[in-house]
């Protein structure tokens, strides 16, 4: 974009583009992963592919929307029953992991005009409160197996070698899908008016944006994306229980990790779920001194680190994997102005 004086506004610098290809490498690298390292290693990594996938959803809803929701969790939930549903019915579960989403946006949408009556506080309990009502609610259908939960069909006769590369395959799609799709969003003119709204909602309004309209669409694909990890689930469990899958852990997960990472930069998530995974991994053993150093981390980077790991990094350095901003640059010159018209 050209401006009338000597400066250029661009979206993305040289080493922005350079990360792409990293990137590109990096997923070419993980898509071979199963043939190169054991199953117990690719079973593992379905859940770090997940944790991105929730707290991206999560990150987009609060840290770009402003909708702070502890009560994610229901989507999740929404999408693995789907998911064990429409296996009875005859419908491979993979494919059925989409239908997952889309029931979750379907089910968003009223629960949205309900949800947006609140404000701050109000909503992240609300959010909560609508969230064990849909866990009541799935309890006291026989047909999914109730209170106990219910094994899913059309799996159990795939080679677990097989079935574990399967969905590892499947999960880390849906984790770059989901990623690329935020991306594309924040970069669109919904993800300017998102920003907008997030910083100053009266003036956005002011300004002539339908704030309601525009998160309701983020609400609603949040719903999609934490449906398609509760499908994802669902396919590498092979069974779904209620108290489980409803659990508002799932929620604190997402808090943690985008907390740690960096609430608002795309980044964030992707830093944040790898830091924890690696701490469950090493410190799951540890019982309850796992979770205080958990609760211990949350606090450092909280009070130290108020934009997360990636977040200083990036304020430092000025880098971005995902450029969502708007750089300055001198037209007729070589160097670039660090700061920037952020849209983040």
């Amino acid at each position: 974009m050209n401006t009338p004086n000597s400066l250029l506004i661009r979206r993305s610098r040289r080493s922005s583009k350079l990360s792409f290809v990293v990137l590109g490498l990096v997923a070419v690298g993980l898509v071979l992963m199963p043939y190169i390292v054991y199953q117990s290693v690719t079973s593992s990594m379905v859940m770090l592919f997940v944790l991105i996938i929730i707290s991206s959803m999560w990150n987009l809803l609060a840290g770009f929307g402003g909708l702070v929701s502890i009560g994610q969790q229901a989507y999740i939930g929404i999408g693995a029953y789907t998911v064990i549903v429409m296996a009875d019915l005859g419908v491979p579960p993979l494919l059925g992991v989409f239908f997952g989403a889309l029931t979750s946006a379907i089910l968003a949408l009223p629960t949205s005009w309900l949800a947006f009556r609140l404000r701050g506080d109000y909503f992240a309990v609300g959010t909560w409160v609508i969230a064990e009502v849909y866990r009541l609610i799935m309890i006291k259908f026989d047909f999914v197996g109730g209170a106990d939960g219910k094994s899913l069909v059309g799996l159990s006769g795939i080679d677990p070698v097989t079935r574990s590369a399967i969905t590892y395959w499947f999960a880390l799609g849906i984790a770059i899908v989901t990623v690329l799709a935020c991306f594309w969003l924040l970069r669109s003119r919904i993800g300017l008016a998102l920003t907008a709204i997030r910083d100053d909602e009266v003036s956005a309004r002011a300004g002539g944006i339908d704030a309601t309209r525009i998160k309701r669409i983020v609400y609603l694909v949040s719903a999609a994306g934490c449906g398609l990890a509760g499908g994802v689930l669902v396919v590498d469990a092979l069974r779904v229980q209620p108290d489980a899958i409803f659990n508002v852990s799932w929620s604190a997960y997402m808090i943690f990790i985008v907390i740690i990472g960096g609430i608002g930069y795309l980044e964030g998530p992707i830093i944040g779920a790898i830091v924890f995974f690696a701490m469950q991994q090493l410190l799951a053993d540890m019982g309850t001194w796992y979770l205080m150093l958990l609760g211990a981390l949350a606090i450092v980077a909280a009070a130290w680190f108020p934009n997360g790991l990636w977040g200083t990094f990036s304020e430092k350095t000025g880098f971005r994997l995902f450029p969502i901003g708007y750089y300055v640059a001198e037209r007729f010159g070589v160097a670039v102005d660090t700061r920037t018209i952020r849209v983040q």
